[in-house]
């Protein structure tokens, strides 16, 4: 049975896991000590696809789960597939509750995040945030993220680990390659030939993805745009207004 993890045992479990220098050795640590209240949550990008690699050749077992928002790229859907095969795995999919997403449908409209911040914002919260508040109600005292100092403006100060509250529970947030650049990510993925999500792959008339979400809200970038760009690009003339472009799944940031 994993062990209970009490607030202020979260709080000194965060000091150690600072003092850990490799992230394969925080995963094996918390996997082994927290079992199935230990989660990785990915979206299948570049870093959630090293963390994975990294907990599969611990040898223990592991948890993983994808926060599916029913409008996932069908390459996303087929890649998570190749992945769970690959590694012997199954990934979580925690999904929207329906009768939430047709109440925002028929009030607002299939398309309300083209209207305003607010409406995108909504529409990630019910698509994203409530699915994850969801399980992280679940008993999870640890969750692994693939946040990244250099994937944005935003995410600077991502720490290794923190505590964060939510709805009443003190859960212990680890990004164990918070410090890790584009090239390392990169050539650690070549090295140990890593899936990689076909999208992030391929390049079009000059046009790439960096970032992967929903369908519509994601869109190519060009050379020389910000990792963020592609993101609700419809409100890329806010950004020097404050707007962050984050859909409200890393609340502590």
């Amino acid at each position: 049975m994993a062990e209970n993890c009490l607030p202020e045992i979260n709080s000194r479990f965060c000091y150690e896991v600072r003092q850990i220098d490799r992230p394969q050795e925080i995963l094996f640590q918390m996997f082994k000590r927290f079992e199935e209240r230990a989660v990785i949550i990915t979206s299948g990008q570049l870093t959630g696809m090293i963390i994975t690699h990294m907990a599969h050749e611990n040898g223990i077992p592991f948890r993983v789960c994808t926060i599916d928002t029913l409008r996932l790229f069908p390459e996303t859907y087929t890649f998570l597939e190749k992945v769970e095969a690959r590694y012997g795995i199954q990934i979580e999919r925690i999904k929207p509750d329906l009768e939430n997403v047709d109440r925002m449908v028929n009030l607002h409209g299939e398309f309300l995040f083209f209207d305003s911040k607010d409406k995108q914002e909504h529409c990630c919260h019910t698509r994203k945030v409530e699915p994850l508040e969801r399980l992280l109600r679940e008993n999870i005292d640890v969750w692994f993220s693939g946040l990244r100092r250099d994937q944005s403006e935003n995410r600077r100060s991502v720490p290794k680990a923190q505590i964060v509250e939510r709805k009443g529970r003190s859960i212990l947030k680890i990004n164990p390659l918070f410090d890790w650049t584009e090239k390392q990510v990169r050539d650690f993925i070549k090295e140990h030939d890593i899936p990689i999500n076909p999208l992030l792959v391929s390049r079009m008339n000059g046009q790439f993805y960096d970032s992967l979400g929903c369908i519509i809200c994601t869109t190519p970038m060009l050379p020389g745009e910000s990792r963020r760009a592609g993101r609700w690009r419809w409100q890329n003339v806010q950004v020097e207004e404050g707007n962050k472009k984050e859909c409200g799944l890393h609340f502590s940031i």
